[in-house]
This record gives structure tokens, C-alpha cells and sequence, in this order.
């Protein structure tokens, strides 16, 4: 085959070509480590080469480019990260507000890009996310301060099935996250106009001119600021599958991008001579273009939004270069672009569904439609809807019941309606407020009407179904199956390719077989949370802290862990005592899951409808015992020294779970119950603190295996050093949540040991790597207790 063949069989940006360069940043995005700049510079610029060359292997050139340039942007993004030397450290901080502030209660938090002149090296032109606290903290778009901060690396929680935020800070180059400290020397320096300002002034003027609720709506779909949806208003947009539809999605920019296309067309029409010197197509698409830039920079350059214009783009430079175009194409072109310009792009979910929705489309409908537009559009519905609950499994764990009636009523409302009208609204209301207020309304109320039908929906039993964290063979074998099923009519065996949904949809879960128990210490930062699951039951023991802020634990890691384990009911939770870091997320847990028993300390105040942890009350389910060792009967709340002490044992195994209890109840316990404390494992009592964890105590306790829930960098300095230095003299394996994220422990007649750790299993480039606590203390101190 001769290279011009090549050519046209293989070109530089056809699928082929933009499979292998997504192939090779997917790659990239799954190694623990990334390779030397020595080794993947090179690499890059010899891919890159063997891309452009015309020969019939440059796909394996587009694959190389992809891996070692998306490897090159991941080691730049963390290098920018915050210097280990200045975590903790009080810093003086010079710059502007990027993105619209976010109040909740007593704390504003907000982006902050610090100047490149006259700051600290080490956060110069730095992306810091701050926290302000204090209920007159105000800040606004664009507006430059001088602030003091305290400082930390990226840094969050891991479990199953719950929020990477370290992964999130990678994809948005966030260097560090922190709060303001010494409010009062917090001093303005003055504002410069930013996109955000606009944004935000135009928000406000649309709250102005909305006055009921139903203004948080038209402002997330005119503007993208979300920040007055509520938790109740995503929880039923999840439950009903229009999560995409309610903030600015691809489908605006098309909608503004006709605006512009359509000026274009009436200004030829009212001045034709303009043709004579640019044909009015191609003003048409340039026009086009400038709209849709213009809008995708005031919806702040969301991913969907941006693949929209990319797209754009392409068709414009087709119709400059009078080449031949297509929707395929452009569909690729705009791939391409996006992971030239940001291959860390790929890590966000939006990412995947933007192009796969358009894909599945441009794949499945045909491009004419001689049976109607009606058809056409319902076809495209079930089309989205079979071919991205796949990736929506994947990436969320749920799926919608109801969203394929849901989609049919909401997105042509949204799309026909609700969208329109916000817009036209906006422009109208910044020339004309007398015109453009009504409009507003209109939008709002049409909105109202939209949303009483999906509340009613969201309500529906089994509206939204959680599944157990997928595979990824499961989620391969899905989207054969998917694939299978949207083939053309006539394709034999059809039927079995809902068997390839079963891994995805009906997962085989880890079998716990009878005297037999898991435990899972759930990451929850400074805190605690304990699942204990037997055969056929499961425990709640805590719910880890839940902060004035708005970031519930409870909620972001214990109710996804829970899901991600197959968990459909709790049939106990114990709420050790009411400390926030062990009783803050219970009301989120409550909310998610019924529960058929509570427990907690008698004299808790928030415990009116548990019913008393007591000393000797006991139960069994398959063949696991549990039994309360502490308080007693008519035992004071005493917070920490009145939490409910759980022994959970089993043929040949226990484990014991204290809480906080403090010396003063270890040694209460050493007298009165003795022969109860010997344990396999032991969850380590306050998180390491030095007023537990006496070393008669460990002694009576004599475990293999002690789990310390703690968090990373925390202020109190759990675990202490001379508490984990009494475990290691007594031989006592230590595993810590800050190290290793959730630590899964099987518990049988061989004793304890560790099954999983999250970290370990999922770990990535863009973890950070483990703090010296618990794990590098033992190993440090093994050679002195030798």
C-alpha cells in the first residue's frame, strides 16, 4: 500500500487515530507512579511525529503521544502542588477570587489564585480553595486580597464508592486547600473584571427580577451557578436521571451559538453587499463561534459546554477550509482537541458522558428520519438511556427507574421551554428590564410545573436503585451488551446480550459465611464509622463527623461505602456517645438507610428515639455474637467516658469496640470483666489520644490487629507517638485510615487480618503518598523494641 493510500485509510484525526490517542491517556491515568520527564519527553515528541507522518502505523504514534503527554500534564499538575515545607505554616497570600463563592451557615469557601509578584515562593500564581470562617466573611468574583492562610495539600477521604477528591484537585490544578486565618487582618485591595463578576452581577439580577424559589432554577440554567440548589432539589434530580439537563449543558452553547448564526443571517438580509467581500456561510459559522465562545466563558468553561464549541470550531474551519464535514468528524475533531489541550480532562465523569452520549446518537439514528421526527426523537431517548447507564453505574453507582418517562417529559421541556426562555429572558432583561423580567417569570413558572411532576416521580418506591461498585470487566461486558443491543434490526441472538448486564446490574457479592464477620473501618477523616457485616445482617457502628461547613462524612463516605458493599438495610446502628466526629453524619445515614435498631449512650440529647446501649445486652445473628460491655444501668453521660464499649465475637475470633473511653473506664473494665476483653482485633480507643490505650489495657486485650481511625495532619496529634510505640512493644500489627484509606478486616476462626485497603487497591499517581502515622511509627520504632 502506498503512503497516499495510507493516508486516506488512516487519517491523522479520523476514529482510528483518536481511539489510540484516548487509549493512550487512559493508560496513562491508571499507573501508581509516573515515569521520569527523561524518559516520557522524548517518547512524546517520537509519538507525535509518528502521528503526523503520513504511514499506515500512526495510530500507535496518536497511542505514545496520548500516554507520555498525558503523563508530562499529570507531573507538571502535581509539581505545582504546595511545597511539603509549608503545610501547617501560617502564610501571608496576595490575589483575586476565581468562581462564585459558596456560603453555607458560618463558612464561605471560595477559589483563590494568588499573584505571581509578591507572595511566597512556593504559592505564587498558585490555585488555592479556601475556607472563610465566621459569619461576616464575604468575598466576590474578582476581587483582590490580601489574606492570611494555613495551608495543606490535597488531601481526602478514600472508600468504596465515594468521592476522589484528591483526583478532582489534579483535573482542576488545585495546588492547595486551606482557611483563612486572623480574619481581622483580612484587608481588599480592590476588584479587576473577570468573567465570574459578570456572572455573579447576572445572577443576581436575575434573583432580582424571579422573585419566588424557583429563581435558583433559571440561574443554574442561564448561568451555571448552582449554589442555591439545595441537597433535596440533586436528590431528585438523581432519583429521576436530570441531573445533566438542570446546569449548563452542550445544548445551551448550541442554542446561543444559533443566536449568533441567525444575527448573522438578518444583518445579510439587511445588508446583502456584505457578500460580496465574506460568504455568508462562512460568517454565519464564524458568528456562530463567537457565541458560543462568549457563553461557554460565562458558564465558566464546563466540560460539556467546551466539547460543544470544539465542535463548533471544526464545522467553522471545515467551511473556511471548504472541506467536506460531518457531525463524526467534528465529533472527533473536538475529542482530539480536548485531550491536546487538557489530556487531565479524562478523569472527570462528564467527560466520558459528554462524548458518549453524542456518540451513542451519531452511531444508532440514522441520519435521515422517514418515519418522523417523533420517532426520532423518542429513538434517540432510549438510545442515551440504554447506552450511558453503563458509565452512569460506573461512575455514580445508581441507576434511574424512572428516567426513561422522566427524559421523555423533562428534556423536551427543558430543551423546548424552560432553556429558551431563560435565555431570551437574560438577554432581553440586560437591554430592556421591563421586558426581560416577565420572560424570567415565564421560565420560572414553567419550571414550577415541571419540577411538581418530578418530585412526584422522585417519590415513586424504587424510583433510584444503588448498585454495588462495579468491576471493570463488568463494566466492559455492559457496554458489549449495550453495544449488542442497539445493533440494526435483525441481528440474531439479541436476547442474550441482557446477559452481559448481569456482572454490572446483579453483581456476586463477597460471600460471609456463618460464625463469620467483615468489618470495615470507614475513611472518615477525624472520626469514626465501623461496618460490621455477618452473613446476612449488617452494623453501623458510628457515622463519622458531619462539619457546620456543609461537608457531612456521613453522607460523602459512609452512605456511598454502604452502597458500594451491596448494603440494602441496616439492621442496627450504634452511635457510641454524641461527640460530632462519631454522631455528625447519623441524620444523613437515617436518611439514606432504614435502620430496625438504634443504639446510644442513655442521656445522649439527641438520642430521644434510640433505645440505651447497657452493659450485658446481648444478640446473635448468624452465629456472631454481640454484647454491650459498657455503660452500666443508671451511668451519667459523660461523653466520651459514657460511650457504648461493643465485643463482637465469633468461633475462635472477637473484636472489641471501645469508642472513646479513657483510662478511668479501661481500668473499670480491667476490674469488672476481665475474661471479656481479649480481642484479635481491636479498634484503638480515641484514635490513638494519650488519655487511652493504657498499657494494662492493651495487655488484657492482647490483640493481632488494631485499627486506628484517624486523620491526616489532624490538630490533635492522633495517633501519639508514645501510644503507638505501647502497641508495637506488645507485638500489635497497626493499620490506620489516614495511611491506607478504608481498611477492610475478615474476622474467622484463623483470627484478624486485613482483606482490603482501599488506598493500596485504587491507589494512583495523584494520591498523596501516606503521612508518617501509624504504619511508618511502627516501623520506625521496630529496631528500639527489639
Amino acid at each position: 500500500m502506498s503512503d497516499t493510500d495510507a493516508r486516506q485509510r488512516i487519517p491523522p484525526f479520523g476514529i482510528a487515530c483518536v481511539v489510540a490517542l484516548t487509549s493512550g491517556v487512559v493508560l496513562a491515568m491508571q499507573q501508581a507512579a509516573l515515569p521520569s520527564l527523561w524518559l516520557t519527553a522524548p517518547l512524546c515528541v517520537f509519538g507525535l511525529i509518528g502521528w503526523i507522518a503520513p504511514k499506515r502505523w500512526r495510530w500507535i504514534g496518536a497511542f505514545l503521544f496520548g500516554a507520555t503527554w498525558a503523563c508530562i500534564q499529570g507531573g507538571y499538575a502535581l509539581s505545582v502542588r504546595l511545597p511539603v515545607d509549608l503545610v501547617g505554616q501560617e502564610i501571608p497570600v496576595v490575589g483575586h477570587v476565581d468562581g462564585l463563592p459558596q456560603r453555607d451557615d458560618r463558612l464561605l469557601r471560595f477559589d483563590f489564585i494568588t499573584d505571581r509578584d509578591g507572595n511566597p515562593a512556593g504559592v505564587a500564581g498558585k490555585h488555592l480553595r479556601l475556607s472563610w470562617y465566621g459569619a461576616n466573611a464575604d468575598v466576590a468574583p474578582g476581587e483582590r486580597w490580601n489574606l492570611r492562610v494555613k495551608l495543606r495539600r490535597p488531601r481526602g477521604v478514600l472508600d468504596p464508592g465515594g468521592f476522589d477528591f484528591e483526583k478532582l484537585a489534579l483535573e482542576r490544578r488545585i495546588a492547595a486547600t486551606g482557611y483563612v486565618r486572623a480574619p481581622e487582618t483580612a484587608r481588599k485591595l480592590g476588584e479587576t473584571w473577570t468573567i465570574d463578576g459578570l456572572r455573579a452581577r447576572w445572577s443576581a439580577r436575575i434573583a432580582e427580577a424571579v422573585p419566588s424559589p424557583s429563581a435558583r432554577f433559571i440561574r443554574a440554567l442561564a448561568l451555571g451557578d448552582t449554589r442555591d440548589l439545595t441537597e433535596s432539589d440533586w436528590d431528585t434530580l438523581r432519583a429521576t436521571g436530570l441531573t445533566h439537563q438542570i446546569a449548563i449543558s452542550g445544548f445551551h452553547v448550541g442554542i446561543v451559538a444559533s443566536f449568533g448564526a441567525l444575527l448573522a443571517w438578518l444583518l445579510y438580509r439587511m445588508f446583502p453587499r456584505i457578500a460580496l467581500y465574506w460568504p455568508r456561510p462562512q460568517a454565519q459559522a464564524a458568528m456562530a463561534l463567537l457565541f458560543g465562545f462568549g457563553y461557554t466563558a460565562l458558564a465558566g468553561f464546563e466540560l460539556p459546554t467546551v466539547r460543544t464549541l470544539l465542535m463548533i470550531a471544526a464545522a467553522l474551519a471545515a467551511r473556511l477550509w471548504r472541506r467536506p464535514s460531518s457531525v463524526p468528524t467534528a465529533l472527533a475533531l473536538a475529542l482530539a482537541a480536548m485531550l491536546i489541550v487538557d489530556p487531565l480532562a479524562i478523569l472527570a465523569a462528564g467527560f466520558w458522558l459528554s462524548f458518549a452520549g453524542v456518540a451513542w446518537l451519531l452511531w444508532c439514528l440514522p441520519h435521515d428520519a422517514p418515519s418522523g421526527r417523533l420517532r426520532l426523537f423518542f429513538g434517540a431517548q432510549g438510545v442515551a438511556t440504554l447506552g450511558l447507564l453503563p458509565l452512569t453505574v460506573w461512575f455514580f453507582g445508581q441507576a434511574s427507574l424512572v428516567s426513561p418517562l422522566t427524559n421523555l417529559i423533562g428534556i423536551p421541556w427543558f430543551s423546548l421551554v424552560v432553556v429558551p426562555l431563560s435565555l431570551i429572558g437574560l438577554g432581553v432583561d440586560l437591554l430592556l428590564p421591563s421586558v426581560g423580567a416577565p420572560i424570567l417569570q415565564l421560565a420560572a413558572h414553567a419550571m414550577d410545573a415541571l419540577w411538581w411532576v418530578l418530585e412526584y416521580a422522585a417519590h415513586w418506591p424504587g424510583a433510584l436503585v444503588w448498585l454495588p461498585e462495579p468491576s471493570a470487566l463488568a463494566l466492559v461486558m455492559a457496554l458489549v451488551g449495550a453495544f449488542w443491543l442497539l445493533l440494526p434490526r435483525g441481528i440474531p441472538g439479541k436476547p442474550l446480550a441482557v446477559l452481559l448486564w448481569l456482572p454490572l446490574l446483579w453483581p456476586r457479592l463477597p460471600a460471609i459465611p456463618a460464625g463469620t464477620a467483615d468489618l470495615a473501618m470507614i475513611d472518615v477523616g477525624q472520626g469514626l464509622s465501623l461496618l460490621v457485616r455477618t452473613q446476612h445482617h449488617a452494623l453501623l457502628f458510628d457515622t463519622g463527623p458531619a462539619y457546620s461547613g456543609g461537608l457531612d462524612l456521613g453522607e460523602a463516605a459512609v452512605v456511598p461505602t454502604l452502597h458500594a458493599f451491596g448494603v440494602r438495610k441496616l439492621d442496627a446502628l450504634v452511635v457510641s456517645h454524641g461527640d460530632n466526629d462519631h454522631s455528625g453524619g447519623a441524620a444523613s445515614v437515617r436518611r439514606a438507610y432504614p435502620v430496625a435498631l438504634r443504639y446510644a449512650p442513655a442521656g445522649w440529647p439527641h438520642g430521644q428515639d434510640y433505645q440505651p446501649c447497657l452493659k450485658d445486652a446481648t444478640w446473635t445473628w448468624d452465629g456472631v455474637n454481640f454484647r454491650f460491655l459498657h455503660p452500666p444501668q443508671d451511668f451519667p453521660y459523660l461523653k466520651n467516658d459514657s460511650g457504648c464499649v461493643l465485643r463482637i465475637s465469633g468461633p475462635g475470633w472477637a473484636a472489641l469496640l471501645p469508642a472513646d473511653i479513657e483510662a478511668v473506664i479501661e481500668q473499670r473494665l480491667l476490674r469488672e470483666q476481665p475474661g471479656l476483653l481479649h480481642a484479635d482485633l481491636l479498634i484503638v480507643p480515641h484514635h490513638g489520644s494519650k488519655t487511652s490505650s493504657t498499657l494494662a489495657f492493651i495487655q488484657a486485650v492482647h490483640p493481632s490487629l488494631a485499627l486506628i481511625s484517624v486523620g491526616q495532619g489532624n490538630r490533635f496529634g492522633h495517633p501519639r507517638p508514645e501510644v503507638v510505640k505501647r502497641y508495637v512493644d506488645q507485638g500489635v500489627s497497626l493499620e490506620d485510615s489516614a495511611s491506607d484509606g478504608l481498611v477492610r478486616v475478615r474476622l474467622d476462626v484463623a483470627g484478624a487480618h486485613v482483606a482490603e485497603r482501599t488506598r493500596e487497591r485504587r491507589l494512583r499517581f495523584w494520591h498523596e503518598p501516606a503521612a508518617p502515622s501509624a504504619r511508618l511509627a511502627t516501623v520506625a520504632a521496630e529496631p528500639e523494641s527489639r
